[in-house]
């Protein structure tokens, strides 16, 4: 099964778009999926006092973050589509991030100290982003920093990251062709 994770709140977007491609290419396949849309199912990403108490006991408060974690459990790929901005993905992702990996499912500690996988097994994770400036400018924080210290420490494994530069400003041919991209890829 698929998870897809979606963070855009305007269904009028390029991520809403890629969105729509990917769920569209998923359904001709015959493959199960299951869409967690941020902004549609009104997530909250803060870590709210009444989940925070129960949150080192791997429970929650919040029944958004069961059912998300239950999607997760029994997902073996996860598609991520999201913009990015001021350099990094929406605060509704990290707060998914924050809230949904909870401890003893999503991730545990060994005996070093050291975060390691749990109960979630995604065998690919596809990162589908979009944003202004170029690409390499975004690698270090999404390959060097995101990739090992939170996809790989909770499960998610076998990166593929695409992201189209200069969505909102530039040329449509620069669109055009990520969207024919993600069809193909994704």
């Amino acid at each position: 099964m698929t998870a897809i994770l979606y963070a855009h709140p305007y269904d009028g977007s390029f991520n809403h778009a890629l969105l729509t491609e990917i769920v569209e290419k998923l359904k001709s396949q015959g493959k199960s999926f299951e869409v967690m849309d941020l902004y549609a199912d009104g997530f909250n990403p803060a870590l709210e006092a009444s989940s925070l108490r129960l949150y080192s006991r791997g429970e929650t408060a919040d029944p958004l973050v069961e059912r998300y974690l239950k999607i997760l459990l029994e997902a073996d790929e996860m598609i991520m589509v999201f913009p990015i901005w001021w350099g990094m993905m929406p605060a509704m992702v990290k707060g998914f991030f924050d809230k949904v990996m909870l401890t003893g499912k999503a991730y545990q500690y060994n005996a070093e100290g050291e975060l390691v996988p749990d109960r979630v097994d995604i065998k690919r994770t596809v990162m589908v982003t979009t944003s202004q400036a170029d690409t390499e400018r975004f690698r270090p924080f999404f390959i060097d920093y995101f990739k090992p210290l939170v996809l790989e420490a909770v499960g998610m494994k076998n990166l593929e990251w695409y992201n189209c530069p200069q969505t909102a400003h530039g040329p449509q041919e620069n669109r055009t062709a990520f969207y024919q991209k993600i069809y193909s890829e994704v």
